[in-house]
């Protein structure tokens, strides 16, 4: 019996997947539980126009990761943090700071979530990078610098 899932189900397969499966298994468990729907032609002409839809949408997100990409390529984003006279900085600079000089600089409002940082904290004055995850399969890496205010 062949089913559509509409959530991924381990070992049988992903969401608005068309998988076979026993007709039991399908009447008793997966269909009452939510997690499949029969694969009718209605159903299947349904699934064809959402993965259109989703596949539109999909493209547009990623066109616009991707041209916020060209645009954070060269930037280099200035950091201030209260420092000792060693060059050591008291606290440390992460993910929320580098964001935050990002809209406040630069006016690019990016999740802090998306931040990545080479070391976990940053506790010295310098130059040091930071890897911006955009899409999936997009990412770039700018450049910071942690000066003493």
């Amino acid at each position: 019996m062949e089913v559509i899932l509409k959530q991924d189900v381990p070992s049988l397969g992903y969401t608005n997947e068309k998988v076979n499966v026993k007709p039991g298994f399908a009447r008793n468990y997966l269909i009452p539980q939510g997690m499949a729907i029969l694969a009718t032609e209605t159903n299947k002409k349904i699934l064809a126009e959402n993965l259109k839809q989703k596949a539109h949408k999909e493209e547009k997100i990623r066109h616009q990761a991707d041209d916020l990409s060209v645009s954070l390529k060269n930037l280099t984003v200035r950091i201030g943090a209260k420092a000792a006279e060693s060059g050591k900085i008291f606290g440390s600079v992460n993910a929320i700071q580098i964001a935050q000089a990002l809209k406040d600089q630069f006016n690019f409002d990016i999740d802090r979530k998306k931040i990545v940082v080479d070391q976990d904290h940053i506790k010295e004055l310098g130059n040091y990078k930071a890897k911006i995850n955009l899409h999936k399969d997009i990412s770039v890496e700018i450049n910071f610098e942690v000066f003493a205010e």
